[in-house]
């Protein structure tokens, strides 16, 4: 297993949080920050370890995420204002809540299987209490066990994440229902479609207040990853997705609303600033930065305009798409460059490593339009 010292990267961990808060009021730092999402699947994906494993495995997946604090401190080098370790269950919650049976394949990440097709399994839909949840107590025993074996090798020095949450609405239905049904619901039957999406936002809810109790907290900041809000028209989404939405980003992103959304969402981008009024967001892959720096600009914080397939292979087939992102999305603040959603396994390790030291270098204000064209 690799060794970390945070204490090494502390200095840097701290100009990089400087720099991303003089970006994030729509002003110039020294440089456009540039940080790369990493995540747990990549990295066992990196060091030839089965995803599957990784997942099952709790040994496995402190090893791994050990190796990838190392990693993205040591050899990528990026932006990050810190680094953590975190019980990391994969895109299961849904299926975790709701009892589902999971679906392990190897060398991927673990998925739900649909699992509701009626209306009546709508209607029949159950809401357990996290307290008493066999399922979710399990991921927060797992989440003590990792702080205290955090603590005992770095006294506090590197975060620890857990708990449980979920979805909104629209994407923690489609994890259980076939997307071309619930597709079809929302134009046949509106009336289940909202009577779905008001549980789904219940479960959502129960959740985040218990884990709020759990840790003695209060949620103020608040980030949705809402992937499937891509596929809905934007008049669609104002009439099945932002009530719910916004009703959890008004009870807990008083501070701070954050969105994901893997795209396209360019349709959703001036409603996003302007109506949600989002502090910042991960703008998705299969977005148009144009579009973005057009709607998001000077409103809403955003990062992104990489996309993985272009960082599959070497630096110069991923040069063209970094320029043209640095061209159009530094400029005036309020981005960072980053990889819409995060690497994927198989994304090449050494062109993200390229990427981020070439970006440094392109990305000092004032940018040089000419040099990027």
């Amino acid at each position: 297993m690799a060794s970390f010292d945070p204490k090494k990267h502390a200095t840097r961990f701290a100009e990089a949080g400087k720099r991303s808060k003089i970006a994030k009021a729509f002003q110039e730092p020294d440089r456009m920050p540039v940080s790369i999402s990493v995540g747990g699947s990549f990295h066992a994906w990196r060091l030839g370890v089965n995803i599957k494993d990784y997942y099952l495995d709790p040994e496995i997946q402190f090893d791994v995420q050990v190796d990838g604090m190392q990693w993205v401190a040591e050899e990528l080098g990026d932006d990050r204002t810190s680094v953590g370790i975190s019980v990391d269950i994969g895109p299961i919650a849904e299926g975790i809540y709701f009892d589902t049976d999971i679906i392990r394949p190897d060398d991927t990440s673990p998925w739900v299987p649909h699992v509701i097709e009626t209306p009546e399994q709508v209607l029949n839909l159950k809401l357990p209490d996290p307290e008493d949840h066999k399922g979710v107590l399990e991921i927060y025993k797992r989440y003590e066990q990792l702080k205290v074996r955090a603590e005992k090798i770095w006294k506090g020095e590197v975060s620890v994440g857990g708990g449980m949450g979920f979805h909104p609405p629209l994407s923690a239905a489609c994890a259980v229902v076939p997307l071309d049904t619930l597709y079809a619901w929302l134009v046949e039957e509106p009336t289940l479609v909202r009577m779905f999406f008001a549980k789904m936002l219940t479960a959502f809810l129960k959740l985040q207040d218990f884990k709020d109790r759990y840790f003695g907290q209060k949620t103020t900041h608040m980030g949705l990853a809402d992937d499937n809000s891509a596929f809905v028209s934007n008049e669609t989404y104002r009439q099945f997705v932002m009530p719910y939405n916004m009703t959890i980003y008004e009870r807990y992103g008083s501070e701070w609303r954050y969105l994901h959304a893997d795209g396209p969402n360019d349709h959703h981008f001036a409603m996003y600033a302007n109506d949600m009024r989002l502090n910042e967001m991960d703008m998705g892959g299969f977005s148009d930065i144009a579009n973005a720096k057009r709607d998001l600009g000077g409103k809403t914080a955003f990062h992104g305009g990489l996309n993985c397939k272009d960082l599959y292979y070497d630096f110069e087939t991923a040069k063209p798409v970094v320029d043209r992102a640095i061209r159009i999305g530094a400029p005036g603040g309020g981005f960072s460059l980053n990889i819409g959603g995060e690497a994927y396994a198989g994304v090449n390790p050494q062109t993200l490593v390229k990427v981020v030291d070439y970006a440094k270098k392109a990305g000092r204000y004032p940018i040089d339009i000419e040099a990027l064209q």
